[in-house]
């Protein structure tokens, strides 16, 4: 691309020059986004091998290194420069550690490899709430990814123009080696820095590390939210649609939810985002979102045309697909898509010859797939540059107990709490043990890119900014039975959980008071043409005041980590939901 606008741009040429200064690429590349580039990156990438030609029209596999396949979060900094400003919830190392123990690392780890120079917009081009970035890498795959997941190339450098505000990414393959893995954020110069990794969540400095660490950060400078939200615009029979946005770990339904098929008639969703969501106070006193994002980097396993149909038909072509199984027609494959002939091999995320009742699973756990926004069938309003107006908030996570299918907070103080408690079982999205119960606030535990009391704060003084505020809901689609047995039928049928939640928005629901908020009443809950004993829908929305009072106490002691710097409110309604427990059971 020939330069223009960039060679105008002091800070952008200064920085590029500095950088390959020290990586020492064999050359720099400045993307432009077109066809043309894309065309050559697939053809060097095919030709190294890279990329793995697949059945569908132009799309693709990657097979990462087996010691690179989700999220680092013990090897992912918060580097402010004061520790209490990163808070106990994140890693922290100093600037002056930084320089010493990261970027030495990235001294010459292009060489031999191209830079390339990737201009980006998060949110749609010409929108006031839009914002620029740069990445450097010398990732070819990464370049791909980025060209679906962001405005990338010309359009988003005319969008910087001359403008020294823009989030610096550096990333760096290196040589691979976990020993010498960093993602690193410096939120008040707003730069990251990533070495030693190829997956996408430590590689794509476009989403979590700028859209969720960075943004969360420069959010509650300038009065707005970055959050890990899928974004959802409802409509019910009556063709009245209110928008919802719905915070839940990684792996735990949300892209699901993003792209719900409603199993009522006469209701319809429209995907807006399925993963971040930026959040700021309209003229009109109601909180309005846009999604930074132009394309989706989904869970594959468990995705299939019963889950998801919607995500199964944006995969039609031009898609990256990530440590997925192939099988002998070379079309990808992963555990929950389809059933699998009783006799057949396929070639499993490693590029082994793998068979059913085999050792492992056939595609990595956290196999992903990349696809533009538009591809999707339920798209819509993801190019607005206003953005849309929210309704509804939605926590929650996986949880086997304690927490019922659905909750209203009495306000939005209370929500914050709820949303600041809210727990789930961790999945293979990140590297540790799964199934473990870790609280995850707001679903920005591994996210935020500062204290997480100083967060809470901020989610609070929005809300007193708010003359119409959306109401604030948890969701646990995941209950279940003593014997292990889910309790809800989950997919298309969570639209009967929002259709409560919506009718709640409207006050046409009355609910029933408990100790945790506002359940739904008797028969509130249109349960119709399901197999749902008496007995089912009871135990679906039934609260254990014992169990809630031992998970709420084990909160406290999450809670006590932020120490004097967590807020009063918080502090306060976690008294109250202590009490009202005990009082309960006295």
């Amino acid at each position: 691309m020939k330069l223009g606008a960039a060679e105008s741009n002091g800070r952008l040429m200064d920085w590029v020059t500095r950088t390959a200064a020290h990586t020492k690429p064999a050359a720099i590349h400045w993307c432009d986004g077109s066809e043309e580039e894309l065309a050559e990156l697939q053809r060097k990438m095919l030709a190294d091998g890279t990329l793995i030609p697949v059945a569908e029209p132009g799309s693709f596999l990657h097979r990462s290194d087996p010691s690179d396949v989700a999220r680092t979060e013990h090897l992912t900094f918060i580097c402010s420069k004061e520790p209490g400003d990163a808070g106990p919830t994140n890693n922290w190392m100093s600037p002056e550690d930084a320089l010493q123990r990261v970027w030495p690392l990235l001294a010459g780890s292009m060489a031999g490899r191209t830079m390339y120079v990737v201009p980006y917009v998060m949110g749609p081009i010409g929108s006031p709430y839009a914002r620029c970035g740069v990445q450097l890498t010398d990732s070819p795959y990464v370049v791909a990814n980025l060209r679906t997941m962001t405005r990338m190339g010309r359009p988003a450098l005319e969008a910087l123009g001359t403008s020294g505000d823009f989030v610096m990414g550096v990333h760096s393959l290196g040589d691979l080696s976990p020993e010498r893995r960093f993602v690193a954020h410096f939120p008040e110069e707003r730069t990251i820095w990533s070495v030693g990794s190829g997956y996408g969540g430590n590689a794509l400095l476009s989403k979590k590390c700028h859209a969720l660490r960075i943004a969360s950060a420069q959010g509650r400078k300038e009065g707005w939210l970055a959050e890990h939200m899928a974004i959802i615009g409802v409509t019910d029979p009556r063709g009245v649609k209110h928008y919802v946005a719905a915070a839940f770990p990684s792996a735990c339904g949300k892209t699901n939810l993003a792209m719900l098929v409603p199993s009522l008639p006469g209701w319809s969703v429209e995907t807006v985002g399925d993963d971040i969501c930026w959040m700021h106070v309209g003229e009109d006193g109601r909180l309005w979102a846009i999604n930074p994002e132009a394309g989706m980097f989904g869970v594959a396993p468990g995705t299939s045309m019963r889950t998801n149909p919607n995500a199964i038909r944006s995969l039609a072509r031009d898609v990256i697909y990530t440590n997925v199984a192939l099988r002998s027609d070379g079309t990808p494959w992963w555990e929950g898509k389809e059933p699998l002939g009783a006799d057949e091999s396929l070639t499993d995320w490693r590029g082994q010859p793998w068979r059913a009742g085999g050792g492992g699973p056939a595609a990595h756990p956290n196999s992903r797939f990349t696809v533009s926004l538009r591809a999707c069938p339920s798209a819509g309003s993801f190019d607005d540059p206003r953005g849309v107006p929210i309704s509804a908030i939605l926590f929650g996570g996986r949880r086997a107990r304690v927490a019922p299918l659905v909750y209203e907070a009495r306000g939005w103080r209370h929500g914050v709490y709820v949303g600041a408690t809210m727990a789930s079982e961790t999945t293979a999205a990140a590297t540790g043990a799964t199934g473990v119960v870790r609280n995850d606030p707001m679903a920005m535990l591994p996210f935020c890119g500062y204290n997480m009391a100083d967060y809470f704060d901020h989610w609070l003084t929005v809300g007193r900014r708010l003359t119409s505020p959306p109401k604030i809901f948890h969701v646990n689609w995941f209950r279940q039975s003593e014997a292990g047995k889910m309790l809800w039928p989950g997919y298309g049928d969570n639209v009967r959980v929002l259709d409560w939640i919506l009718r709640r928005v409207e006050n046409r629901a009355k609910g029933r008071e408990s100790p945790i908020g506002i359940l739904p009443a008797q028969g509130e809950l249109d349960v119709s043409g399901l197999d749902l004993s008496e007995a089912t829908q009871r135990a679906l929305l039934a609260i254990d005041h014992s169990e809630w009072l031992e998970e709420t106490l084990r909160c406290g002691t999450f809670l006590d980590r932020f120490e004097s710097r967590l807020p009063h409110g918080l502090v306060e309604e976690h008294g109250r939901l202590v009490r009202a427990l005990t009082n309960t059971m006295n």
